[in-house]
């Protein structure tokens, strides 16, 4: 493994499971200091002690906790360099527009979206004051694509999360603070899982739209976030990084 991240602090929301945590042991292996952020201290704790990093329990969307993850990663290791955005939840609330409920609707916006944007602010203060630092947050390929199979605040949430990005990205630009949004295809993680496990037609629905034929694994996500914590994506600010399989461009998939 590369060491291109060496001796960087990342600071990773949901780092607890799925693409958060292949991404923090990802990260870990090419050289970063890692603060896993999640709600689950179980989990968290459990992902931090595996890479050798820092565990700090937050709720995403409360704005004083968020303040205090990025105080907590410079206390500890001096700066925030990489900002992984990635917490995020798809309830089975969160349906059609047409039976999902605005409580439902809200506390998806807040988990997804309002995260981002306070996880993006207190990561900006920190960077500008190094002159530099790197933040990715997850969006999705639903961001630029529609499907019959609504989630609408989680689709909703994720194009915020795409603007808000491209939208920081020039801002802070010439700060030497880039921001990108990467946007995986579905993914093989528990969230997934659980999908398969309440609606097997549902999910089964979403393969055949693939034209590699599966789901991504959490490790290949986190290469991705790895690319674009690293200098090879110096050049790279303000983009969509759809890493899908190939769903965004396909009209017709193989048999």
């Amino acid at each position: 493994m590369s060491e291109r991240l060496q001796d960087r602090v990342a600071v990773i929301t949901g780092a607890g499971s799925g693409i958060g945590l292949a991404s923090a042991r990802r990260l870990a292996a090419e050289g970063a200091k890692v603060v896993c952020a999640d709600i689950d201290e179980r989990a968290g704790n459990a992902a931090a002690q595996e890479v050798g990093g820092l565990f700090v329990r937050v709720d995403v969307a409360a704005e004083a906790e968020v303040e205090a993850l990025y105080e907590a990663a410079v206390a500890a290791y001096g700066s925030v360099d990489i900002a992984f955005n990635n917490a995020g939840i798809s309830p089975p609330e969160d349906d059609s527009i047409l039976t999902t409920g605005l409580d439902a609707w809200r506390r998806v916006q807040d988990v997804n979206l309002t995260s981002v944007y306070l996880c993006c602010k207190y990561a900006i203060g920190h960077m500008r004051r190094q002159g530099k630092g790197s933040i990715i947050n997850t969006a999705s390929f639903v961001a630029v694509m529609g499907a019959a199979t609504s989630q609408i605040s989680y689709t909703a949430s994720k194009g915020g999360v795409l603007a808000m990005s491209r939208e920081l990205g020039v801002q802070f630009a010439r700060e030497g603070i880039r921001v990108n949004a990467l946007c995986p295809g579905p993914v093989n993680t528990p969230l997934l899982q659980e999908l398969f496990a309440k609606d097997p037609k549902r999910a089964a629905r979403r393969l055949v739209h693939i034209p590699l034929g599966r789901f991504a694994e959490p490790e290949e996500i986190a290469a991705a976030v790895a690319f674009l914590a690293s200098d090879d994506s110096s050049f790279m600010t303000a983009s969509q990084f759809l890493v899908d399989g190939g769903i965004s461009g396909a009209y017709v998939t193989p048999l």
